[in-house]
């Protein structure tokens, strides 16, 4: 039998000596063996066995999953009302979730008034309407979103006060259009910087699926909804007050986007 390492090579002729030879740890711990057999069937043969270093360095560290468990084990409520679930997942964090849920449904208060002032038949802006109706289940859309991660924590949704909404919203210079979606992009951009305090508290307290979340779900989306309205502000600006209007609100009409 033949036993190669590296570049040294040995022929061992029995079982018996080459289960003494890997039996030392100089040849078993950094080393992967490889064995082959030559020579015909029945007439003896040879055993060739190759040893290919490693060249990265064993950490020596042994996972020992029943003891490193243990303490994480230890940490797992017994009381009956007490999340499961929840795990380096700081207070401050859950209030400042909370928070962003009452933003969120107080914003989407503000569009569904917006929508049905804009349904009246004395103002009959359709496009508006619909505009609104669906900016309105979006931001709404965007609580639910927060409360379910809020439960994945194990946090606890403390739903608040909705403040009451206006109910009229002509302007005698800017026209109802343009005062509406002037009210929207400050409503977007307020919003934005509620949603970069929820990423800084996360990241205060070394939070990092939380940051990943914010970034994930809100922020690249409410940039872009900044955007849009910016541009739907700057258009009912040079059209004015009078027939332009009428076809601003074919156009949302025809292709309402909601906001983001």
């Amino acid at each position: 039998m033949i036993l190669k390492a590296g570049s040294a090579s040995t022929t061992i002729s029995g079982g018996d000596a080459l289960s003494a030879l890997l039996s030392k740890r100089k040849y078993v711990s950094s080393s992967v063996l490889r064995f082959s057999q030559s020579g015909r069937a029945g007439a003896g043969g040879a055993f060739f066995v190759s040893a290919s270093k490693n060249s990265r360095p064993l950490s020596g560290v042994v996972f020992e999953p029943f003891v490193e468990v243990k303490k994480e084990l230890d940490l797992v409520p017994s009381v009956h009302n007490q999340s499961l679930a929840r795990q380096k997942f700081a207070d401050e964090c859950e209030a400042a979730l909370n928070e962003q849920i009452n933003v969120e449904y107080n914003v989407s208060y503000v569009y569904h008034a917006l929508y049905a002032y804009f349904d009246r038949d004395n103002v009959a802006l359709k496009g508006f309407a619909k505009f609104f109706k669906e900016s309105s289940l979006e931001e709404r859309e965007h609580a639910e979103k927060l409360m379910e991660y809020q439960n994945k924590r194990g946090g606890r949704v403390k739903l608040q006060a909705i403040s009451m909404p206006l109910t009229e919203f002509d302007h005698p210079e800017k026209g109802d259009a343009l005062y509406a979606m002037e009210l929207v992009l400050s409503l977007e951009r307020l919003t934005n910087e509620k949603l970069l305090n929820l990423h800084r508290v996360a990241a205060q307290n070394d939070d990092p699926q939380m940051t990943d979340f914010i970034e994930g779900e809100f922020l690249t989306e409410q940039v872009e909804a900044i955007k849009k309205i910016s541009e739907y502000v700057a258009q009912l600006r040079r059209v004015g007050k009078g027939h332009g209007v009428w076809h601003f609100d074919q156009m949302l009409l025809e292709d309402a986007v909601a906001v983001a």
